[in-house]
C-alpha cells in the first residue's frame, strides 16, 4: 500500500482534555432494542443509597459486537502480560430505579 493511500485512510481523532480524564464506573447497565444497545455507566459508593448514571453510550448492534470482540482481545492480551484477572465475589447491589410498583 502506498504512503499516500495510507494517509487517506487514517482517521484523525481528537481527545478533549475533559474527556481524557475519564469517568470512574463500577457498574454497567446494558439494555437493547432491535436497533441499538444502550450502555449506562454508573458509580455506586458504599453507604450512599442513590447513584447516578455518569455516562451513556448508544451503539448499533454491529458496533456493540465489535466492542465485545475488542474488549475480549484486550483482556486476553492483558492476562498474557499480567496473569489471570480474578473476579471478586459479587455483592448484591439493589437496583432501585424509582418507587416500587403498587397494585
Amino acid at each position: 500500500m502506498s504512503n499516500s493511500k495510507q494517509q487517506q485512510e487514517q482517521i484523525n481523532i481528537e481527545l478533549d482534555e475533559t474527556i481524557a480524564e475519564g469517568i470512574y464506573s463500577n457498574l454497567a447497565i446494558i439494555n437493547h432494542s432491535s436497533s441499538e444497545f444502550v450502555l449506562d455507566f454508573v458509580s455506586i459508593m458504599p453507604g450512599i443509597p442513590k447513584a447516578k448514571v455518569k455516562s451513556r453510550i448508544v451503539l448499533t448492534p454491529q458496533h456493540a459486537k465489535r466492542l465485545l470482540t475488542a474488549i475480549g482481545e484486550n483482556i486476553h492480551r492483558f492476562e498474557l502480560a499480567h496473569g489471570e484477572i480474578k473476579e471478586a465475589e459479587q455483592a448484591q447491589i439493589p437496583l432501585n430505579f424509582g418507587p416500587p410498583g403498587q397494585a
